[in-house]
């Protein structure tokens, strides 16, 4: 009967469609949807952004870019077909749902689309059927809007933010001219005549009526977070010589503005004599933040907040923003984020303002609590914590929705002086950095290979502006070889929060012991990275002794999760201490963890049944007063997998069948305290006070976006008979005054291990 309704279907498939065409009278041809690809879509792709209020990232009214213009699309027989369509042309896997009736708001400008019928499969909103662009009977209290998905495309390039509502037609590109000499040797160029782009070339904004306002504006944008009056008169005697071409005559910001072009303008009339009435070039002068002051005096006058943070982003200026509150770091929940609240927190952090506000954890999730919800800042205020907020209750936001930012940050021509040769992609290669001989003249020269490691690579990345590193390389024979071959630069010892490489420890004269150019320093970097941090409260929950007897402990001996005494001891009689505890180890940054040797050199355990694929993944150590180790845990490599997930997250690592390892961004990796080795070895510990510290990845051998959450640490007491652990918290995770409170727990003297 199968075969009978196929037949069926197909003959009545063919057939309507031709009584459909014979039935339609040819004067309605117009008015007939039509697919309409645009001329320009060979050319280049069709530009679709989201946009109004209140949004999130993944959510929004449909703009799309036609004709040099924006404009949106009339929700007429708008469907979720359409919405899945815009929102892969978006980078979103799929769309969740789609409104109507300007749910955000009204768009301005053209209705582009009306009637659009597409059948979810298109490549582009353009390719399905519509009354054909510009042609709607709507008005923009019909414009559609779309949410998606919030799981991007794989590799696709990211667009989209929170725009501020800037005309591009107008003003884009600002930049400041400096007059003094000495100015312009030096970078950041904090003062001169303010210029725009117009035409093929830069123009003058005239300054009768100008204000403090304009110029907080301007800074803002160029990256610097405060204004300076500026001698005018000083000004007057050199521009009157200069020939000026004014193309603006008003400004009028409010000095909230994160951008020049958001402000009120007057043009000058095309045809109008640019002369500026009693007036000249508007000149100002702006205060850098202290990471870019030459002058040390000053750094320390101006001191930045010291209750508000950036965390995981991969460049100077960009990440999650957290604040302190009651000696602990949180984070803030994304509704309403916009760019107002995010260039508050720039600029009190010593950039500019904001240049993107960003949602839905785009700079990896936060741990801990969540402070702050619905922040509505002015603009003006000096710190994100005088601005409006909603405390937060545990149902309104998870770390889903942390907000982040990118700040405007001044030009400081760092990565001029490194470049990459040699390698596969515009983001690895051969590292070349420019220095100068004793007479003076630049050449390119190379790095010493020796001792170069991932901290090293980490700030060239970022010096490079290509993110993060995910290797260091100390030899890179199988790349290209270009013809500079001579080594400049040895020893090199980064911190890791550097801007450059010149900044880090290196020798006075090179010392490189292979000077073959086949084993100099090379990178490869990325635009995301994992980022591992231990589950604390879980540690202090679950930590208890257990005296094991020695007949159960052969097969940890092998793997040498026991303390040295135990060699001596008379196996198979007699008990070994251990203090167990669980560990659940996330993955809360922006890319899988994955070990960094490759499957056929992991070892196979027999005994546990596992293999190895790192080395040392975690040091467990007891610690006494003095931070002197009186005990410790060997961790070789775990066998890495995905544990549980977060909801909608699925595992991909498995160590099952030699399956591969790894724990999948949102997924958490659980030891258990009753599975072998998860534990320290504390039989010949004294009774006392003591420190317990973990730490993960503890060689960096995997890139990650931060290090500094990688530590977990708990005071401890141990009675001879029973254990306390309190106070367990991840390294970065309370203030610095709470974290010298730590240190001075009974006799407590550094931390470091010795």
């Amino acid at each position: 009967i199968r075969g009978v309704q196929l037949a069926f279907s197909l003959l009545f498939g063919l057939w309507l469609p031709c009584c459909l065409t014979q039935t339609t009278p040819s004067n309605a041809a117009s008015a007939t949807p039509t697919p309409s690809p645009s001329p320009q879509s060979l050319a280049e792709r069709l530009k679709v952004r989201l946009t109004g209020y209140p949004r999130k990232h993944n959510e929004g009214r449909v703009e799309l870019f036609y004709k040099g213009e924006w404009g949106t699309i009339c929700d007429d027989d708008f469907s979720i077909a359409n919405a899945n369509v815009l929102c892969r042309q978006l980078g979103f896997v799929s769309a969740t749902g789609w409104t109507h009736s300007a749910k955000y708001g009204k768009g301005q400008g053209k209705i582009w689309l009306d009637n659009v019928l597409c059948n979810g499969g298109e490549k582009s909103i353009e390719f399905c059927k519509s009354r054909g662009w510009g042609n709607s009977d709507c008005t923009h209290d019909e414009d559609a809007g779309v949410v998606c998905k919030d799981e991007r495309i794989p590799g696709f390039v990211d667009s989209n933010v929170i725009d501020a509502h800037v005309d591009e037609n107008k003003v884009e590109e600002v930049r400041l001219r400096p007059v003094v000499v000495t100015a312009k040797k030096k970078l950041p160029i904090t003062e001169g005549v303010v210029e725009v782009k117009f035409k093929e070339g830069w123009a003058q904004i005239c300054d009768v009526g100008w204000t403090i306002k304009n110029t907080r504006v301007v800074c803002g944008m160029l990256g610097f977070p405060h204004e300076r009056k500026v001698n005018r008169n000083f000004y007057k005697l050199y521009l009157e010589r200069q020939k000026n071409h004014f193309h603006i005559h008003s400004v009028a910001c409010t000095g909230t503005e994160i951008h020049l072009a958001a402000c009120p303008l007057e043009f000058n009339k095309p045809n109008a004599t640019s002369t500026c009435e009693g007036g000249m070039a508007a000149v100002v002068s702006c205060m850098p933040g202290p990471l870019f002051m030459q002058n040390s005096g000053m750094k320390k006058k101006l001191k930045t907040s010291s209750n508000v943070r950036l965390k995981g982003g991969a460049r100077l200026g960009e990440g999650r923003v957290e604040v302190l509150k009651d000696n602990e770091w949180g984070t803030v929940c994304d509704d309403r984020w916009n760019l107002q609240s995010a260039s508050v927190v720039c600029r009190e952090l010593g950039f500019g303002s904001a240049k993107e506000a960003l949602t839905g954890a785009r700079m990896g999730q936060g741990m801990g609590p969540i402070y702050m919800n619905e922040v509505k800042c002015l603009g003006q205020e000096k710190s994100i914590w005088n601005c409006p907020f909603k405390n937060i209750s545990s149902e309104d936001c998870q770390h889903m929705e942390d907000a982040a930012v990118r700040c405007n940050i001044p030009y400081m021509g760092l990565e001029n002086t490194i470049r990459l040769t040699g390698g596969r992609t515009r983001y690895e290669g051969r590292l070349e950095v420019l220095g100068s001989d004793s007479n003076g003249t630049e050449s390119w020269g190379l790095i010493c290979g020796e001792n170069w490691s991932t901290t090293e690579a980490m700030v060239a990345c970022r010096q490079l502006g290509l993110g993060y590193a995910n290797q260091g390389l100390q030899e890179t024979w199988y790349w290209d070889g270009s013809n500079v071959t001579e080594m400049v630069m040895s020893g090199v010892k980064c911190t890791g929060s550097e801007m450059s490489l010149s900044q880090c420890q290196h020798h006075k004269t090179v010392n490189c012991q292979k000077a073959a150019a086949k084993f100099s320093a090379g990178v490869i970097c990325s635009e995301t990275a994992s980022d591992l941090i231990l589950d604390a409260p879980l540690v202090q929950q679950t930590v208890y002794i257990e005296d094991r007897p020695l007949h159960m402990l052969y097969c940890a001996a092998e793997e040498d999760c026991l303390s040295k005494s135990a060699a001596k001891a008379n196996w198979p009689y007699g008990h070994r201490r251990l203090l167990r505890f669980s560990s659940q180890i996330h993955n809360i940054g922006r890319a899988d963890f994955k070990p960094k040797a490759g499957r056929h050199s992991w070892v196979w355990h027999a005994c546990h049944g596992h293999y190895h694929s790192m080395n040392i993944f975690t040091h467990y150590d007891l610690l006494n007063a003095n931070g002197t180790k009186v005990a410790e845990g060997h961790k070789a490599s775990f066998c890495l997998e995905d544990t549980d997930c977060q909801e909608g997250v699925s595992k991909r690592y498995e160590c099952a069948n030699f399956g591969d390892q790894g724990i999948t961004v949102g997924c958490w990796d659980l030891y258990r305290h009753d599975i072998d080795c998860q534990w320290i070895d504390i039989t010949d510990v004294k009774p006392g006070n003591y420190i317990m510290q973990i730490v993960i990845n503890p060689d960096h051998e995997v890139a990650e976006s931060d290090f500094t959450n990688n530590a977990m640490k708990c005071n401890c007491k141990y009675d001879g008979h029973r254990i306390w652990f309190h106070n367990c918290h991840v390294g970065d995770a309370f203030s610095e005054e709470a974290e010298r409170r730590f240190e001075k727990y009974p006799g407590q003297l550094n931390n470091q291990i010795s």
